[in-house]
Parts: C-alpha cells; sequence; structure tokens
C-alpha cells in the first residue's frame, strides 16, 4: 500500500487487548488486463428449481418402491500463508499481537479435502506430534437412531483422513515451520510493539486475516454482518465414543450437538445456540452423557458468536481479505480450515507467474481472479440443514451407497461441486416430502411439505446469490479465471 496501512483491531473479548494479525507480501510485475466481467442472471431458477425438486420426489418413489420390494482457523492461515509465499520468493512479514499457545474452541477439523491441500502445501508434518487423531468420517443420531457416514477414499492414499487436535498445538508447530525460514527486515500496516513503539511497515500487498472480529472487514467488503446465534464449547475428558475416529453429529432439539476427538483422551462439544435456547443433557447419547454432565459442572464452559458475513469485497488495489475476516464457516460443518487451505493454494499459484506486485491494476485483477476461484470449494463447506429439514436429512443420508456418499464428499472438501451440493439438498427436501405424501396425501401433510421446500429454498437460494450463478455453475465462463502471466 502508498499509505500507512493501520491493522489494529480491539477484540471485544479480550478486555483492553488489541488483537492484529497481517501479513505483507512484498514481490514483483503486472499483466495484461481483461476488459470488464460481463454479469448474468443471479436471480432464483425457478424452473431449475422445480426440475431438481421434481427428480428428487422421483427418486424417492423409486428408492421406496424397491424398498416395499425387498425391505482459528486465523493463526493457522497467517503462517501457512506466509511458509508458501516464502517458497515462492516472496520476502513476507508476519505481524501478530500473541505469541503464546492459544486455548480456542475454534479450528480443530480438518477435513480430507483440507488434509490433501496440507500435503500439497508440503505442511503435512503439521499435524503430527500434537496427539492429532485421524477423522474417518461422522455418526449421526437422532432420537435414539443413528447411522454410521464414512468418508469415501477410495481415489485416495490411505492416509487420507480428517484430523482433529488442540488448536494451538497445531498453530505452535505452524510457527515452528515459519521460524526456519532466514529472516530478512522487510521495508503497509501500522503497529505497536511490546513497550508501546509504533511502527509502519509497507509492502505492495497486505493480506488481512485477523478473525471474524476484524474492524478492516468493514473497509474492505460489504458491511453485511450478522449474528444469528451463538455456540458453547466444552471439553470432555477421559470419554470414549460409540464409534471412533469419527465425529458424533446429535440432531437434537432445538438445534445440533457436535462431539469429536481433539486428543488421545479429550473429546469436545460444540452446542449450537439458536437465540436463547439451550439444547438439555437428556438429549445426549447415554455413552457421552456421564462425560457431558461432568464437563459441565466443572464449568469450564466457552462461547463464540457465529456470525454470518457475505463474501462481498471491495476491490481495492493492495489489500486482499482471507479467513474468518473475509468469509466465516458454519462452525459445526468443521470446514474453516479446509477452505482456507484451499484459499492459500488458490492464492500461491495465481501469483506464482507475477514477479512484481508494484503494479498495483495488474495486482487487483489477480486479486479479482482469486476471489472467484475460490467460491466452489467456499460455497459447498458451508451449509447446516435448519431444524425442519433434520428429521428428512437424517433419513436421506441413512439410506447409505452413493446417496450418502454423495454429501459426505461435498463436506469433506473431496467433491467441492456446487451442482451436487443443489441437487442432493432439493433430493433431501423433495424426500421428506415424499414421506411426508405418501401413502396418502392430506392438506396438513400438504402444509408441512411447503413448509420443507421453503426452509430449503432459504438456505440454498442465498448460498447460489452471495456466490453467484455463473461463477458457481458455470465457472468456466468467468474471465477472471484465465490470467495470462505478464510480458516482463
Amino acid at each position: 500500500l502508498k499509505k500507512p496501512f493501520k491493522a489494529t483491531t480491539t477484540c471485544r473479548f479480550c478486555k483492553n487487548q488489541e488483537s492484529s494479525i497481517s501479513l505483507l507480501v512484498n514481490s514483483a510485475s503486472g499483466f495484461h488486463p481483461l476488459k470488464r466481467m460481463t454479469m448474468v442472471f443471479d436471480n432464483y431458477i425457478i424452473g431449475g428449481t422445480f426440475l431438481v425438486s421434481l427428480f428428487g420426489y422421483v427418486l424417492l418413489f423409486i428408492l421406496r418402491h424397491d424398498s416395499y420390494r425387498e425391505k482459528k482457523i486465523e493463526k493457522v492461515l497467517i503462517y501457512l500463508q506466509s511458509y508458501c509465499l516464502f517458497q515462492d520468493g516472496r520476502r513476507v512479514r508476519v505481524i501478530e499481537r500473541d505469541l503464546t499457545e492459544p486455548d480456542r474452541i475454534v479450528g480443530e477439523i480438518l477435513q480430507p479435502g483440507g488434509y490433501l491441500k496440507l500435503a500439497e502445501l508440503g505442511l503435512e508434518d503439521c499435524v503430527e506430534e500434537i496427539d492429532a487423531q485421524r477423522v474417518l468420517g461422522y455418526a449421526v443420531f437422532k432420537d435414539g437412531r443413528n447411522t454410521k457416514l464414512s468418508y469415501t477414499q477410495e481415489k485416495f492414499h490411505a492416509d487420507v483422513a480428517g484430523r482433529s487436535f488442540h488448536n494451538g498445538r497445531f498453530i505452535w508447530r505452524m510457527r515452528e515451520k515459519a521460524a526456519t525460514l532466514p529472516k530478512e527486515q522487510l521495508g503497509g500496516v501500522q503497529y505497536k510493539t511490546k513497550d508501546g513503539q509504533e511502527l509502519r511497515a509497507y509492502a505492495p500487498l497486505t493480506i488481512v486475516c485477523n478473525g471474524c472480529f476484524s474492524n478492516l472487514h468493514f473497509s474492505l467488503c460489504n458491511p453485511k454482518v450478522d449474528m444469528p446465534s451463538c455456540f458453547m464449547g466444552l471439553v470432555l475428558e477421559n470419554c470414549k465414543l460409540s464409534f471412533p475416529n469419527h465425529g458424533h453429529v446429535i440432531l437434537a432439539d432445538p438445534s445440533p450437538i457436535l462431539f469429536y476427538p481433539i486428543s488421545s483422551t479429550e473429546v469436545h462439544c460444540l452446542v449450537y445456540v439458536p437465540g436463547k435456547k439451550v439444547p438439555v443433557a437428556p438429549q445426549v447419547p447415554p455413552e457421552l452423557c456421564e462425560a457431558f454432565i461432568a464437563a459441565v459442572d466443572k464449568g469450564n464452559i466457552r462461547t463464540m458468536p457465529n456470525r454470518s458475513m457475505p463474501a462481498d469485497p471491495h476491490q481495492i488495489p493492495g489489500a486482499l481479505l482471507m479467513g474468518n475476516a473475509f468469509n466465516m464457516r458454519h462452525p459445526l460443518t468443521g470446514g474453516g480450515m479446509t477452505v482456507a487451505l484451499s484459499d492459500i493454494a488458490v492464492l500461491r499459484d495465481l501469483l506464482r507467474p507475477l514477479h512484481d506486485l508494484h503494479d498495483a491494476d495488474s495486482l487487483a485483477k489477480y486479486c479479482e481472479s482469486f476471489y472467484t476461484l475460490r467460491k466452489p470449494v467456499a460455497s459447498t463447506i458451508n451449509t447446516l440443514a435448519g431444524s425442519e429439514l433434520q428429521e428428512a436429512c437424517f433419513d436421506y443420508l441413512s439410506l447409505g451407497g452413493d446417496i450418502s456418499t454423495g454429501p459426505v464428499a461435498l463436506l469433506s472438501g473431496l467433491n467441492p461441486c456446487p451442482l451436487s451440493l443443489v441437487l442432493h439438498f432439493f433430493a433431501v427436501g423433495s424426500y421428506g416430502i415424499g414421506r411426508l405424501l405418501l401413502p396418502f396425501p392430506s392438506l396438513g401433510r400438504m402444509l408441512i411439505g411447503a413448509r420443507l421446500i421453503s426452509s430449503a429454498s432459504g438456505i440454498i437460494f442465498p448460498i447460489i446469490k452471495a456466490g453467484g450463478v455463473r461463477q458457481m455453475f458455470f465457472l468456466a465462463t468467468v474471465p477472471a479465471v484465465y490470467r495470462t502471466p505478464p510480458v516482463d
């Protein structure tokens, strides 16, 4: 940036403490700019929705017929990004407020797709020696029933699985990795040292990734931030899960509960709290209930707001938003770090042909390409079914086979296909409607079915609208995807 870029933000959860993380990248060359990106219909595709719903209904009828016949991410991101950019010959400065090992309730799950990106970046050893646990899938519980959903790994190496761990230990490994890089002074952001000295640093590219409470989000992105709910976290000690090496999702009333191992002796529990309604212990499976109550009695319960922030950036030359400072995942999907790693790989590959980042116009075009290319992964790992769809979702996933592997592949980051997301989403809704209407439809059942479709539309259409129809389904037609390396 040509002028100092103030990157200090106050965290509402830490009194009299300032949280500041920025990444400055110095490097080198512009490119041949394209003119403009044409915009096409970004509205709801009513006809397509009807056809998808009809397809799901027919699928349901066939399935029923056959059954009758047979019966913190943020600190993680900053170190990963700095390491990868340095490996490509960039000069990088990392600015962070606190170097102590953090103790957080977020950034503890890495989906298989995220682990693949970690290996692609040459950083898979960062999940070693921290007592990280392999995650092979999820077990879903509802009203005393359960179904196990394992990740599909036929096309991948046996070591490709999810990982869950203490966020602080993973960040410490990132710091150790970054500390091995040669140190060089680079000399934007304005920041204060521990003794209060105010310093300024300059670079042609500033990557802002200081979390969902970043005050720079409102300067670099349209300020549409909503906090519809929060989630609470507590650690269960010496607790055995019903299905080892699997996350456990309890579809409780009024909101889901997530259990996952973070070490060989600890299980983390995240409780999603919509409004002021709090889930009750009797809905937790018996094998987890005792440890759950013990953790509640211990009193070490931490809370974190769930923020809804559409990814709608301002194109400001020299500045780039990443991570939760840009677009926050829903905590219960466990996809935040997977999307962050995908973003890092996309940005690294985009910037590789550029030898000089001082051409602000050229750099802005490449940043535009980054915001476009990240959408397939970012949009498919940010979906959580509402309470109206939970019953239909559970029954749909319980069908097993190819029907359940599709949604699991989306959640794991192994198949970031927006079209697959939409098809499965409306298939779930149509399956739920079919169960209501067959064998004898009634007015009451039709009203419930209409509410199901309304609930499904209220979840999937905003995702399509925010991502853009063209960017999500016809990415190859977007000019920003194609960037020709500049001529030196």
